[in-house]
């Protein structure tokens, strides 16, 4: 008896671990599309610059996290590799926006932001 209830502690541990973990990759994701809004919407080089900074945090922490579509796959497997490398070609957008907005160049920051979704779109397609 005392067996079977710590195993069905552990996997009850074990379910909720999961859970949270696919909850903090959506809090990441609703932090990229609330942010994503404002740069494309903003003409305060500040305002944009912040929203690439919180952008680009919450892309690093989603490379952490495992979408639930791929839930069953080896942290080092093909897929999750693939995973991980749509968030850094997105954090590559993010920094190339950045550079240009600190230079000054707001509209063609916002042009290569413009890119983001051509990002987002493929690899949702994938991924979720």
């Amino acid at each position: 008896m005392k067996k079977t209830l710590k195993v069905l502690a552990a996997l009850t541990l074990l379910g909720a671990s999961s859970w949270v973990m696919a909850a903090e990759l959506a809090d990441d994701m609703d932090t990229l599309a609330a942010n994503y809004k404002i740069v494309l919407k903003t003409d305060s080089t500040d305002t944009f610059k912040q929203s690439l900074q919180n952008m680009r945090a919450a892309a690093m922490d989603a490379q952490k996290g495992t979408p639930p579509k791929l839930e069953s796959k080896a942290p080092d497997s093909p897929e999750m590799k693939e995973f991980r490398q749509g968030l850094a070609t997105l954090i590559g957008q993010i920094d190339q926006s950045m550079a240009l907005a600190n230079q000054g160049k707001l509209e063609d920051a916002r042009k290569v932001a413009e890119g983001f979704k051509q990002t987002r779109d493929a690899n949702h397609k994938k991924f979720r």
